[in-house]
């Protein structure tokens, strides 16, 4: 019996389960009957209606001809993100993500540096090998050589105690692998540029973002706003750390108060 090359029963499955939702979730998110949608899975329907095939591109973010054609199950997670977020081979080649760079007269790769003033740009520019061309650019000793790196200038206070307009080096991630929270430069498509400490949340395929300064509360943003994500490596400011109290050290400085206060009494 020859193998079957049409992987949507399959795949099916396997994303529902992914998102951990039971037929009856799935199908009333779907608009189908449970009956209906066990038969899509269990390839009791041969040939799905265009209809049931659109209904679940759109759903699960996954292009029918992916849906289709590849076998989601043996992809790792890391493509799978990508995939959902429209880099998707079958939906637009151009579209597969392909970091644009500049190079040095040795052919190295620069760091480009993207100041405040060219941040509202970047958005649109950083695809751009002209764009990037124009940035400011310079090369730094001891680098890991198989690691692509760039600098943004941070702005705001949402950061705190890294200093507003300190210059941050981050490493490009070409997967999102990001199985504990980790500090990053993301841009997305509804609001550039941005400094924030990063998980992934699987089953809502998407980003959650906390700043280090507790007057902003974490927020979300989907999988298909992500358009680049670049791991904290160094940071430069020129102003001086001020030095801070830790928790432990206020509470120290609390009880010795307290006991002189006592003296005082006694």
């Amino acid at each position: 019996m020859e193998k079957s090359t049409n992987f949507f029963a399959d795949n099916l499955k396997f994303l529902r389960e992914r998102l951990k939702l039971t037929q009856t979730e799935l199908a009333g998110k779907l608009s189908l009957t449970r009956s209906k949608l066990n038969a899509l899975e269990s390839r009791q329907t041969k040939s799905p209606s265009i209809d049931d095939l659109l209904k679940c591109s759109d759903f699960f973010k996954i292009s029918i001809d992916t849906f289709l054609r590849v076998h989601l199950s043996e992809l790792s997670e890391v493509k799978i993100h990508d995939l959902e977020a429209g880099n998707d081979a079958f939906l637009d080649g151009s579209r597969i993500r392909v970091l644009a760079t500049t190079v040095s007269t040795d052919n190295e790769d620069n760091i480009e540096m993207v100041p405040l003033k060219a941040k509202a740009g970047y958005l649109a520019g950083y695809g751009d090998p002209i764009y990037l061309g124009a940035l400011p650019s310079f090369r730094l000793p001891n680098l890991a050589a198989d690691r692509k790196y760039r600098m943004f200038q941070t702005e705001g206070d949402s950061m705190l105690p890294m200093p507003e307009g300190a210059y941050v080096i981050g490493s490009y991630l070409s997967e999102w692998r990001i199985t504990k929270e980790t500090p990053c430069i993301i841009l997305t498509g509804s609001e550039g540029i941005s400094f924030k400490m990063v998980s992934f949340i699987p089953e809502k395929r998407a980003f959650l973002l906390r700043s280090l300064n507790p007057i902003y509360s974490p927020y979300e943003v989907g999988a298909e706003e992500v358009r680049e994500l670049w791991k904290f490596e160094y940071y430069m400011s020129h102003e001086f750390p001020f030095e801070t109290l830790t928790l432990q050290q206020i509470s120290l400085g609390i009880t010795e108060i307290n006991r002189k206060l006592d003296g005082f009494k006694n």
